[in-house]
């Protein structure tokens, strides 16, 4: 990774004041930002609402010791550019660098797929992460097409879709099957600029009642755990 501050964009296809309204609107961050799970409130808020510096008139907003998302209208569209603060400006954030510039990337495409797609819509969601020491890619552990369509058997279901947004670690995809809902996974490897190694999948529904969601975690889990086990899933070796 070179010095300069990596920049993220996407371009949604809404109005800024609606862009706007979801980077500033608790409930609607709920809508695109991570996944489900306990901390998720207590996330949002540390992240968009404690120690941030928000121009509304500029649609500008300071977070994290220094990221800046800047809204620019595009046409009839939105261009969202989150430029990160170099390392070094905030020390408690460096040793997370690249993990948190990669998270970004997912959340402004989420972003993007929840105004564009669902809006206005809850989702629930799955979330499946562990080590990747070797690098192997998710998308083609789960037989996932090259694009721009998907339709294929997704761990025994039949999915349709499009390929959403694709980056140097991270590939999206729209499934059918989930209420017209988004699967994104990311993996990486250990590098000497990175030693962490990666693969997580989420996975956002939209409709699906308790059973079918509860009938997607169990079919998911057991494949995940024997692909990317998280470190304290590792058995020992046998002597």
């Amino acid at each position: 990774m070179t010095d300069s501050a990596p920049r993220i964009e996407v371009t949604v296809a809404a109005p800024v004041a609606t862009v706007w309204h979801a980077l500033r609107d608790k409930e609607t961050i709920r809508h695109w930002h991570g996944w489900d799970y306990d901390g998720l409130d207590g996330e949002i808020d540390l992240i968009y609402f404690t120690e941030v510096d928000e121009d509304a008139d500029a649609r500008t907003l300071s977070v994290q010791g220094g990221d800046l998302i800047r809204l620019e209208a595009d046409g009839e569209s939105t261009r969202v550019t989150r430029t990160r603060a170099p390392r070094g400006t905030n020390p408690d954030w460096d040793a997370y660098y690249a993990e948190i510039t990669e998270g970004w990337i997912t959340f402004l495409h989420q972003l993007r797929f929840a105004i564009e797609r669902q809006p206005g819509v809850p989702r629930r969601t799955l979330f499946f992460g562990g080590g990747n020491p070797s690098g192997r890619s998710v998308a083609d552990e789960l037989g996932l097409p090259e694009g721009p369509t998907v339709e294929t058997s997704l761990l025994g279901e039949h999915v349709e879709g499009e390929v959403w947004f694709r980056s140097e670690h991270q590939l999206g995809v729209t499934v059918d099957a989930w209420g017209d809902g988004l699967l994104v996974v990311v993996s990486a490897g250990p590098t000497e600029d990175n030693p962490a190694d990666t693969a997580m999948a989420i996975l956002s529904t939209y409709g699906l009642d308790d059973a079918r969601l509860a009938e997607l975690r169990e079919r998911w889990s057991p494949w995940w755990t024997e692909r990317f086990p998280a470190d304290d899933q590792i058995p020992s070796e046998v002597e």
